[in-house]
């Protein structure tokens, strides 16, 4: 009970949901505050006229390492809920699909050479695009932090 009530703690000052259940206790990835999330686990943060996307924590726990990563060129569009690229793990590869609708400004060049910073640092040098939002209304259809981790927490149980 005591490993259980640290973990909680722990997990709540590190920010990451967790579901206690007799003698199981499961912690989830980390769901950062302020982002959008989109049910196929990719976030978008949006900041004055751009936004940055990539994929969440709960994704890249899930993928396992990342071996590769396929981005689009800067200057292309995405629409939303479409493929823009693909995640390459040693267990399987995923399509990556763009939250909202957009023109691609700047790809992370750092994901060729370094493919593991999607699981090291999803949320900060991890990120994959950055796009000029065409309607950033699309934004209020997404989860917040609240609704994405009640879903991640949901489609884990269903499995």
């Amino acid at each position: 009970m005591a490993l259980r009530m640290w973990a909680s703690s722990t997990a709540n000052a590190l920010k990451i949901s967790c579901v206690s259940r007799p003698l199981i206790s499961r912690c989830f990835s980390t769901v950062l505050d302020g982002l959008k999330y989109a049910s196929s686990h990719e976030w978008v943060k949006h900041e004055g006229s751009v936004a940055t996307v990539g994929i969440t924590d709960h994704a890249q726990d899930h993928l396992g390492e990342v071996v590769f990563v396929d981005l689009p060129e800067p200057g292309g569009s995405v629409a939303q809920g479409s493929s823009f690229g693909a995640v390459e793990s040693v267990k399987a590869t995923s399509d990556v699909n763009s939250p909202i609708s957009g023109e691609i400004v700047e790809v992370n060049t750092k994901l060729t050479e370094a493919p593991g910073l999607v699981n090291s640092s999803p949320y900060e040098e991890g990120w994959m695009i950055k796009i000029k939002p065409k309607n950033p209304s699309e934004l209020d259809s997404l989860f917040g932090a609240k609704e994405y981790t009640k879903f991640c927490e949901e489609e884990d149980a269903a499995h």
